[in-house]
């Protein structure tokens, strides 16, 4: 109200410059975002539309032609035992890789924030694992989890037990699969948490020792965890995402195998897209995929967002 009775105060000839600027302005910002909305219209929505309308489609590649057969691809996901297994199968690797690689990415920004020397040293040694590439790393955990000259098994050897075939068996699979993927999580979430404990003001600790908080425990639980709530949200939501989207792993380690033990949901659709080559079908999964993802990203940000102390 205040500058629409500051604009009806000036002339009319500053009124209509300051008008022609506005739209000057308007003008610039849409050609200098007009790039982004384009590539984000070419890669991300029309591919999203195709997606949701191959959906209801029984499109397969080499075929000229589909019929449109409404939610009949979806009616048969809820009776396809190989989609509820690699539903399961990612619901658990989610399980265990989100929450253990952000403890650990958590206890080693504190760690490396509390150490007087060599902090990039440790932020570069942690971080390699995210930098490399996971296919060429495939070898080296091939050999580390191989269930004869393996390390793993050797080490185990010396005391006396006797050790799994960690690829091998449907047992210990996902075991093994999740320890690669806190593995190569740890280091990203270390290094969003250590931007976070970076921004929290040291005026708070000293204020808070001054208060009684004395101990390290007592800064953690009064100043850092809360001030670290929306870095917390942020790494939360990233890292469910991160390992909900697992795949990598799974086509050069297992292949989905043994019998099915190691299938999750990307690599799932990627096999009836591209394998067998039904296109309508992994499409009607890649639709439930991308619903879970909203979902859980619409969940988290409607509990924990209460929860956060924005500085």
């Amino acid at each position: 109200m205040a500058s629409v009775a500051l604009d009806a105060g000036r002339p009319p000839l500053v009124r209509s410059a300051a008008e022609a600027a506005k739209r000057r302005e308007a003008r610039i910002a849409i050609l200098l975002s007009a790039p982004a909305l384009l590539l984000l219209l070419l890669f991300i929505i029309l591919p999203t539309i195709a997606v949701i309308f191959l959906g209801f489609t029984d499109f397969e590649l080499g075929y000229g032609s589909f019929n449109f057969v409404g939610f009949e691809n979806y009616a048969d996901l809820l009776k396809d035992r190989t989609f509820k297994r690699s539903l399961w199968n990612t619901t658990v690797y989610a399980a265990i890789v989100a929450p253990v690689s952000m403890a650990l990415g958590l206890g080693i920004a504190l760690l490396i924030e509390s150490e007087g020397w060599g902090k990039s040293l440790f932020r570069t040694a942690y971080f390699l694992p995210v930098a490399s590439l996971l296919v060429a790393m495939a070898t080296v955990w091939q050999y580390l989890f191989h269930p004869t000259i393996g390390p793993l098994n050797a080490a185990l050897a010396m005391i006396g037990v006797e050790g799994p075939n960690w690829l091998g068996a449907s047992s210990t699979v996902m075991t093994s699969l999740s320890i690669i993927g806190i593995w190569q999580a740890t280091g990203f979430n270390m290094v969003l948490f250590l931007a976070g404990l970076s921004a929290i003001p040291r005026e708070l600790y000293q204020a808070a020792e001054v208060d009684g908080a004395r101990s390290a425990l007592s800064r953690f639980r009064l100043v850092t965890w809360p001030m670290l709530g929306p870095t917390t949200l942020f790494v939360t939501t990233i890292s469910i995402i991160n390992s909900v989207k697992v795949f990598e792993t799974v086509k050069t380690l297992t292949e989905g195998g043994p019998n099915k033990a190691s299938e999750v949901l990307l690599f799932t659709i990627y096999q009836e897209g591209f394998v067998y080559l039904k296109v309508g079908y992994a499409s009607a999964m890649t639709v439930i995929f991308l619903a879970i993802l909203v979902s859980l990203m619409f969940l988290q940000y409607r509990v924990m967002d209460r929860k956060v102390h924005y500085a």
